[in-house]
């Protein structure tokens, strides 16, 4: 089996020289109809001056008709060709680690009340959302950030991984899905979709459909009528009787159909999944159940799609003039109204089902494009206790190149780590590491790291607190008021993973201290395990108030010509120097020498008492 990064750039030359091919193809069949359309003209040219019999006419309009057909087809491959291209580009920015700003970002799920994922950069450019997610359909976002935003049991979680691993290696039904629509972005706007297709019907009236039929039938003898006699008066008196009866209903008819058009869109998207899910073998036991809950929709969305495609003919003028007086546009009108009657109710059940089916897709392609990354084991629930035990873990958001990996192990025996260092040394990254790979490992996608065992666990974070100028809040108080709420959801059923950056660092430090101790006191009776940071050395100190349930670790800086140099491994025990102030004299800032000396001597001083 070729690596997901050649199977991508094997598959990418094959779509490109396809998009090419049809693209060719594209502009012979626009010449044919450029050709017919001319000789259309041609013929009744003739037919007017008395050459040509009138009948003729009938001939370039049916290959125009198949021509359209046939145009229409190469287009769409045309179109699919090129939609395949954007997704192994964006599949091979991905495993290139190039990917942020080319995918969708979620910005609409941001929440800054919600208790880790602003902290952890679920969502916004550049986030965890844009990597997985491939969903084309508001639906299959909607459910990826559902699944992001809040941890799952174990028993779901197995099954999302049994979905996920099924999904793995099926590289042709990712690139079906990446067909659907006509955009990048995700399509499917999931509320306006579920009111169209459940609203009251706009066309009523048992007379209306025999009546468009009679009319109809009646055009059609009176212009075979015209074309052996050259008398048009019969065709034009049936012509004003389709007027008189049809515009009474002109704006519900367009309002039927163009309503249509938005839903067929939609719809469309949602066709290309339902039938991937139709058509594929299953093992795993999610997917089988999606499956069987399905009701045969793409094939009815198939024939509304069809039906909107017959109205898209009325846009060409040619085709138009001959539609009119078939009343084309009522009957499909007509037709779009009983497909809602039939089928409207069960949009929002294949709503769902493709929703699920695509965020089930976005993880697994996840899984294909980072086979290291293994799937976590989530402890079954029962007796309370709390356990994240990570060997090389890493933040899937940093690049490989520039990622350092650090093992993490907190249990009922060691349920605080207090992580200091120098600024920049990487102490934040750590706690993020942390919760981003819990996000994935209770969403049921592959976490970055050799090896991850949890329990089930709440998560809760305040790395991005804010103040709010509107609401009059400082940072400070925004910080211990989400601290509340997380010692509120410590105390629940579930244990918390608390991961708090620079603790009340918006107060002094006999402050801080204090309320340090009995906020992490707090935490830890109730069960929670977390970690802390700080650039405070004495900080450091509340692990020995703690006792055994907190241990100390550190981040190290060195200087090298000059400049400070990281390698962000975590180290055990307390920091013992600060780099602020070289940080200060390394940007120009006048700070002396002898005082940058002696406040590094009295801080080792501090230490050594």
């Amino acid at each position: 089996m070729r690596a997901p990064a050649d199977e991508y750039r094997a598959r990418l030359s094959a779509r490109r020289d396809a998009h090419g091919r049809l693209s060719r193809l594209d502009e012979q069949f626009s010449y044919a109809r450029l050709a017919v359309f001319a000789a259309a003209v041609l013929l009744a040219a003739g037919a007017w001056r008395g050459w040509t019999a009138a009948w003729w006419i009938a001939l370039p309009a049916v290959m125009f008709v198949v021509l359209i057909v046939k145009h229409d087809a190469v287009i769409r491959r045309r179109d699919a060709a090129a939609r395949a291209i954007a997704f192994y580009d964006r599949g091979l920015a991905r495993i290139e680690d190039r990917w942020a700003g080319g995918g969708e970002p979620g910005e609409r799920f941001r929440n800054p009340d919600h208790l880790y994922a602003n902290d952890l950069d679920l969502f916004g450019p550049a986030s965890l959302f844009e990597l997985l997610s491939i969903a084309r359909t508001r639906a299959g976002e909607d459910t990826l950030a559902a699944w992001l935003l809040a941890p799952a049991e174990p028993e779901e979680v197995r099954a999302r991984q049994q979905a996920t691993e099924d999904l793995t290696t099926r590289l042709d039904l990712r690139e079906a899905l990446s067909l659907a629509g006509s955009d990048v972005r995700a399509a499917v706007h999931t509320d306006a979709l579920g009111a169209w297709a459940e609203a009251p019907p706009l066309l009523g009236g048992a007379w209306l459909r025999p009546a468009a039929v009679a009319l109809t039938m009646a055009a059609l003898a009176t212009a075979s009528l015209w074309f052996a006699t050259g008398n048009p008066t019969p065709f034009l008196v049936l012509v004003t009787a389709e007027i008189a009866v049809s515009w009474p209903l002109r704006e519900r008819v367009l309002k039927a159909l163009h309503g249509a058009d938005g839903a067929a869109r939609d719809l469309d998207v949602l066709a290309v999944i339902l039938t991937t899910l139709e058509r594929e073998t299953f093992q795993a036991p999610r997917l089988t159940a999606l499956q069987g809950r399905l009701t045969h929709g793409s094939a009815f969305i198939h024939r509304l799609h069809w039906f909107v495609e017959l109205h898209a003919w009325q846009h060409n003028a040619i085709f138009a003039v001959l539609a009119a007086p078939l009343l084309w546009g009522t009957h499909l009108a007509l037709a779009v109204e009983a497909w809602r009657r039939a089928h409207g109710r069960h949009v929002r059940e294949w709503l769902l089902i493709s929703g699920e089916f695509e965020a089930l897709a976005s993880l697994s392609a996840y899984r294909y494009e980072h086979p290291e990354d293994p799937f976590p084991d989530i402890e079954a629930g029962g007796e309370r206790h709390a356990l994240y035990d990570g060997d090389a873990l890493g933040h899937p958001l940093i690049p490989a190149a520039r990622m350092v990996r650090n093992d993490v192990r907190l249990d009922t025996r060691t349920q605080l780590l207090v992580v200091s260092g120098s600024n920049m040394s990487g102490k934040s990254t750590l706690l993020r590491t942390v919760g981003i790979n819990a996000v994935l490992a209770f969403a049921g996608a592959p976490v970055r790291a050799g090896r991850l065992r949890l329990s089930p666990l709440r998560i809760g974070a305040t790395l991005r607190i804010q103040d709010s100028l509107q609401e009059g809040r400082s940072r400070f108080y925004a910080e211990i008021s989400r601290i509340r709420a997380l010692a509120d959801l410590a105390a629940g059923p579930v244990p918390l993973l608390f991961l708090l950056d620079e603790l009340l660092h918006g107060t002094n430090s006999h402050d801080r201290a204090v309320g340090a101790a009995g906020i992490l006191g707090a935490l830890l009776d109730r069960g929670a395990i977390g970690l802390i940071t700080t650039h405070d050395l004495a900080l450091t100190d509340v692990a020995g108030t703690l006792g055994a349930r907190a241990s100390n670790v550190h981040f190290e800086d060195r200087f090298e010509a000059g400049e400070i140099v990281f390698d962000y491994v975590m180290k055990p025990g307390p920091v013992t120097r600060s780099n602020a102030i070289a940080l200060m004299r390394a940007v120009g800032l006048d700070v002396p020498l002898d005082v940058a000396r002696g406040r590094s001597l009295d801080v080792a001083r501090d230490r050594q008492e």
